[in-house]
């Protein structure tokens, strides 16, 4: 899933020269080929999320493509659960204890899962700063889940996950998905989702299961709206 400049700029909502401004000065991942400039559909919209950058709304129009393994920010929700006071010491630990508690299908192999998001942490952390953050894997097809799924999970005790802003971690979403276009936007409603006031304030303060699905639910008929609005300008 490469995208050229012009279709970076495209789903970031920016210009080809903001899109070489950041590639200098804030490190937006990128190679190239040819001398041109190529980026990876996933790491661009992982690097939004962690910087806090807005994407179009054209990206949830796409993602209706695929209905049936596209899911509202409100069903991942309720379908990875809602959980509090979770333990872990550490890193490691703390995906340990996410990784048991997640609703997953018998055949997922959980000591795998667990693998691979310790080394997608590896390749960086998925803190995205505030004291929170987003532990997934990179290539999400291989789990074979029915549907995607985002497991919040509140932890006992902030622990250091090696957040760029230096604040320890004390909540943590965590994502599993059966495809990568519904890994894409699954991400995109949660990176909208916290800049919303009204749900990050029930994220910030541990608000009820109830509280945080109902905001959930707010944000997917938000971005129902938004797409629907963008679907004209995209076919003209």
């Amino acid at each position: 899933m490469e995208l050229n400049v012009k279709e970076a700029a495209k789903l970031m909502g920016v210009s080809e020269k903001t899109i070489y401004r950041w590639i200098k000065r804030n490190r937006l991942p990128a190679f190239k080929i040819n001398d041109q400039y190529r980026f990876n559909r996933v790491e661009m919209l992982e690097w939004a999320t962690a910087q806090r950058v807005n994407v179009a709304a054209e990206l949830f129009c796409d993602a209706s493509n695929e209905q049936a393994a596209i899911s509202g920010l409100e069903e991942s929700l309720r379908a990875g659960g809602i959980h509090y006071r979770v333990g872990g010491q550490d890193k490691s630990s703390a995906l340990k204890s996410i990784v048991e508690i997640m609703p997953l299908p018998a055949e997922v192999d959980k000591a795998f899962l667990l693998r691979v998001l310790i080394a997608r942490e590896s390749m960086g952390s998925t803190s995205i700063g505030d004291g929170i953050a987003i532990p997934h894997v990179r290539n999400p097809i291989v789990l074979h889940v029915p549907c995607p799924m985002a497991a919040l999970c509140f932890m006992e005790h902030p622990i250091e996950f090696g957040a760029l802003d230096g604040r320890p971690v004390h909540t943590l979403f965590a994502i599993v998905s059966p495809t990568v276009k519904a890994h894409l936007n699954l991400l995109a409603r949660l990176a909208f989702a916290l800049r919303q006031p009204v749900f990050a304030g029930h994220i910030l303060h541990q608000g009820s299961r109830d509280e945080i699905f109902a905001a959930a639910h707010g944000i997917d008929q938000m971005l129902q709206q938004r797409a629907a609005a963008a679907v004209p300008a995209r076919n003209t």
